[in-house]
């Protein structure tokens, strides 16, 4: 008896009927899609993720609670008999797709600035529409070792470089000279001369949290700065406007590459006036390709559901292009990813890689490139984002993917 028949039989000596919500075209609001599994998860009832059926579609024992909540959240379901759902699982068992069961739902935290609101921020957008809950921390929560409460953490688009997001022109607008006088105060509170190296050590306790078992979700400036921060991090590259302090001149000697996530042999960019951390970022904010936004896209990677489940969950779509947006970081070039990070999704006509996966230790980290899937130039004080206007939005859905998939934690580590 094969596993798919195995699991069918053992399956329904609890159940009878399913519901079965799509995640294809048929789909009414993919983003809630999550919301509903998720909030399966926190009431203990297990999830069944079907990779590469029909849009990675959810299916869950029937309730009359579980079907409530998806007509009150406009979520498209179909609840199945047995026969239905022996057809499903020979399917799934004869094609290039896989059952992965979710089983506990992760503890969730965003590392960003207290004031911050969540339209400020792609992710917390996505969870807040998706009702799924979330804690915010920063910097002193870091630093007391507070990160271990929590199975997964998104990074806002922080600056781990300690350059201030390198908002120079900004530097005189009120949000920055605040933004400019907390974080001293964190450094000095902490026993640090500088933010940088403040910046540097947050970033070095992030990477341990992964090495123990963590899962990171990071977009557009918090990826670089990230792994710019680990890979200089016994050197000052900082410009003396950020930190009244000369950059070492043999900064460029004292890299060491390894101790970084994702990225190699790329150069700094140390000039303040430019808004770009390195040149890890393509095309580059300062001086962009000419192109539009119906012209910009960039292709989800084929895996096999059966023996790469981690990369097949975290690409579960209902289409396979994507329209791609900008962002400080828009996206990374090719010529500086490690060999070993795997890409998730690239622009096959560039060089720019927008979406990558690797494992450190224990846990992995997710990249994405890019501010809002669902607004192509985003611009400081810029209104949020409606996602109610972008209920199937496949950028976003990237993002939930990665909500959901600490959920199969251990079965991942088994392939």
């Amino acid at each position: 008896m094969n596993k798919i028949i195995m699991y069918f039989f053992i399956s329904f000596v609890f159940s009878s009927y399913k519901i079965i919500i799509p995640m294809d075209s048929y789909q009414t609001n993919h983003l809630k899609a999550y919301g509903v599994s998720f909030s399966s998860l926190k009431k203990n009832i297990k999830v069944d993720w079907l990779l590469n059926y029909r849009g990675g579609s959810f299916l869950v024992d029937f309730s009359n609670r579980i079907e409530r909540e998806c007509m009150l959240k406009n979520v498209y379901f179909e609840k199945i008999s047995i026969e239905e759902i022996s057809i499903i699982y020979s399917i799934i068992e004869e094609n290039n797709m896989e059952i992965v069961t979710l089983d506990k739902a992760p503890k969730i935290a965003v590392y960003s600035p207290p004031n911050q609101q969540p339209w400020d921020d792609a992710v917390t957008l996505a969870l807040t529409y998706a009702d799924i809950k979330y804690d915010v921390i920063f910097d002193d929560e870091i630093m007391n070792n507070k990160l271990y409460d929590y199975d997964w953490l998104h990074l806002h688009h922080e600056d781990f470089t300690g350059q201030y997001g390198k908002f120079y022109k900004y530097r005189n607008k009120d949000w920055y000279l605040d933004m400019e006088s907390k974080f001293n105060l964190t450094a000095t509170k902490y026993g640090f001369k500088s933010v940088h190296t403040l910046k540097k050590t947050i970033a070095l306790k992030i990477k341990n949290y992964i090495n123990d078992g963590g899962f990171l979700f990071a977009m557009c400036s918090a990826t670089d700065s990230f792994d710019i921060a680990l890979s200089y991090y016994t050197t000052d590259f900082v410009h003396h406007i950020y930190d009244n302090s000369p950059i070492d001149e043999d900064y460029q000697s004292k890299v060491n590459y390894s101790n970084g996530v994702a990225f190699e042999n790329y150069e700094l960019l140390v000039d303040p006036t430019i808004y770009e951390y390195s040149n890890i970022d393509f095309p580059p904010s300062h001086n962009p390709i000419t192109r539009s936004a119906e012209s910009d896209y960039f292709t989800l990677s084929n895996f096999s559901a059966k023996w790469e489940p981690v990369p097949s969950m975290l690409t579960q779509n209902h289409v396979q292009n994507i329209n791609g947006f900008m962002g400080q970081t828009t996206g990374y070039n090719k010529e500086f990813i490690k060999s070993h990070i795997v890409i998730l999704g690239e622009d096959l006509y560039s060089d720019q890689v927008k979406y990558i996966h690797g494992n450190i230790g224990k846990g992995t980290f997710t990249f994405l490139g890019g501010h809002d899937p669902e607004d192509y130039r985003h611009f400081v004080g810029d209104p949020p984002t409606e996602l109610d206007l972008h209920r199937s939005s496949p950028g976003y859905r990237l993002i939930l993917n990665n909500v959901l998939f600490p959920a199969a934690k251990k079965k991942s580590k088994k392939t």
